[in-house]
């Protein structure tokens, strides 16, 4: 069961989570964040998930960075394992553009294996990015609730 304590500013009952804005070269990794942010909120049920016209506030994302380098190696030097790293800045406003909170360069790593199947060493890389954005979105909603 969910609490329902909070320490939210007076006023803040909606939020909106518009899609994520993508500022790397990695086409398509706003899409993974913002369904982990939406889903969090919509679980969570403390604050009403709905579009920006009906929101109290608005929780905007914008991942900076987004990095992919080798961290293990077989034998023969071909790479076994990747780490991911994500850098993402979030704002929450209310309706009328007032600040009211910020978390910038906020930013998490996972490691993944690969394989000399390229499907499976894809279908890892696209779970660590998942997993990235559900630990991220769990963190955030926490800070947002208890630490606000």
């Amino acid at each position: 069961m969910v609490g329902k304590e909070t320490h939210l500013p007076p006023g803040i009952t909606s939020i909106a989570i518009p899609t994520f804005i993508n500022q790397t070269f990695e086409p398509g990794i706003e899409i993974p964040f913002t369904r982990g942010f939406l889903r969090e909120f919509i679980q969570d049920r403390r604050v009403k998930v709905v579009s920006r016209n009906e929101a109290d506030s608005i929780l905007e994302g914008s991942i900076k960075l987004f990095r992919i380098y080798s961290v293990s190696y077989d034998r023969s030097g071909v790479a076994q394992e990747y780490q991911t790293t994500v850098v993402i800045d979030l704002t929450l406003r209310r309706k009328n553009g007032e600040v009211i909170w910020t978390q910038n360069d906020f930013s998490d790593s996972r490691v993944y294996r690969t394989s000399y199947n390229v499907l499976v060493s894809e279908s890892n890389r696209a779970a660590a990015i998942q997993a990235l954005g559900k630990f991220m979105a769990e963190s955030i909603r926490n800070r947002f609730f208890y630490h606000f």
